[in-house]
């Protein structure tokens, strides 16, 4: 639940909030046939979007632009929309010119700033699944169903087992692409798959920005 109410309703305030029709092409799910990662113990498999072989990937090109990982809290129903908007105007907003935003696709923070980003922004967007996008949470998935014509692409995982490695594992890969991340922690959340992103980073000596919820 959140804000009181049923996530898919939640969805549904911001789609008239945001203007989404709801009749935009699907986006690319990326694969790279016969590719798998070895991720903290999980396969990863990504799915292939037909380029030509001289064609650049989203990879190639991130060398000319900020690349920038979301990560965030599930529990949101504290704040409300409007809130929210404000505070990802203000955190979100100076990166996003000429940015690509690699988001994890579950509830929370992550549909929050995807719909605030495909809607405010004309920054590319990838979201990054654990598994694969059918088994995300129904309300995550219509979430990103809403501004699916912004969607550069969706990266399925393949992991077997959605189970904190897998997640911790979509974490890492997401960081290894970027080159820095912007963590909503929730406040009272000492440890948590956000604060697990945020450390990672820190490893990685990336740059990241905390803002907590």
């Amino acid at each position: 639940m959140l804000l009181g109410v049923g996530y898919g309703r939640f969805v549904r305030d911001m789609q008239a909030e945001f203007g989404f029709k709801g009749d935009n092409p699907q986006p690319v799910i990326a694969q790279v046939p016969g590719q798998f990662l070895q991720l903290g113990g999980v396969h990863a498999v990504t799915v292939s979007t037909g380029r030509a072989a001289g064609d650049m990937t989203t990879y190639d090109t991130e060398w000319i632009m900020r690349t920038v990982t979301i990560t965030g809290t599930r529990r949101s129903g504290h704040k409300t929309p409007a809130e929210y908007a404000d505070l990802l105007e203000h955190y979100l907003g100076p990166f996003t010119q000429g940015a690509h935003f690699y988001i994890g696709g579950a509830t929370g923070i992550d549909s929050l700033a995807l719909l605030w980003l495909a809607d405010r922004t004309s920054a590319a967007i990838t979201i990054v699944a654990p598994g694969t996008l059918g088994r995300q949470p129904a309300e995550a998935q219509e979430a990103v169903a809403l501004p699916r014509g912004r969607i550069k692409e969706v990266v399925e995982l393949g992991a077997t087992e959605l189970n904190a490695s897998a997640y911790h594992a979509r974490n890492r890969w997401m960081v290894d692409r970027t080159s820095m991340t912007i963590g909503f922690p929730h406040a009272t959340e000492p440890s948590t798959g956000t604060w697990q992103t945020i450390d990672y980073t820190t490893e990685q000596r990336k740059p990241r920005l905390i803002v907590p919820v």
